[in-house]
């Protein structure tokens, strides 16, 4: 039916024009800050009208909110594969760190919007931060939970307070290149940044009567940070 054909296209037109706007959110919002920009600066951003921008989103609060539930989802979904896997521990925790680095490798400004804009900003709620933090920290734990079941996880350790300390640990060095006191340009860096992280955790985390640790290589010398 021609009514339907038209319906659709205008229906695409529409979803394409939502993500336009939120993308260039994101690269108003990692540019200016929250509370530095202004809806007309998304607006130009996105090769758009100023009044179109309401037409999609109520405001800056909601455009700030939809960028974080998009990129936090992402995010979410690639932790729980990683953490609800059969494989060892230790390999989770690799991958869990390797998804966290890709995401700013891939995406540096949206990691700085989660990071800057609603990890640490008032104006996104603390029931929001709370919800997401949970979320992870839940999922988390239950993978240091099922770890020392098999006997994987050094004894005394507390599932929770692990979970804690491996996100607190990832989030912190993202925070490090989003505020610009390491620099991802430098030659090889983010990787060891990456590495570095892994082995420091695992060091500690793993139980010394679990065989199926492997032996860890030498890690490379860091290189000094280069600041301006």
């Amino acid at each position: 039916m021609p009514g339907t054909k038209a319906s659709t296209a205008a229906e695409a037109r529409d979803q394409d024009r939502r993500k336009t706007i939120l993308r260039a959110a994101v690269e108003v919002f990692a540019r200016k800050g929250y509370h530095g920009c202004r809806i007309a600066d998304v607006a130009r951003e996105a090769g758009v009208a100023y009044g179109l921008v309401y037409h999609y989103f109520r405001n800056k609060e909601e455009l700030l909110q939809l960028v974080f539930e998009a990129g936090w989802g992402g995010f979410m979904s690639r932790i729980r594969d990683a953490a609800e896997t059969n494989a060892p521990l230790e390999q989770k925790i690799r991958r869990i760190a390797q998804v966290a680095f890709e995401a700013y490798r891939i995406d540096p400004r949206g990691v700085r919007v989660l990071v800057l804009e609603f990890a640490r900003s008032p104006s996104t709620g603390e029931a929001n931060r709370r919800t997401a933090f949970a979320e992870v920290l839940g999922v988390i734990t239950r993978m240091f939970e099922r770890a020392r079941a098999r006997g994987e996880l050094r004894a005394g350790l507390e599932p929770a307070l692990c979970a804690a300390m491996l996100f607190g640990s990832v989030e912190m060095s993202l925070t490090g290149f989003v505020m610009g006191l390491l620099d991802a340009r430098e030659s090889g860096l983010l990787a060891h940044a990456q590495e570095q992280l892994t082995s420091l955790f695992l060091d500690g985390a793993r139980s010394p009567e679990d065989t199926r640790w492997k032996k860890e290589r030498s890690a490379p010398r860091l290189k000094t940070v280069k600041r301006s």
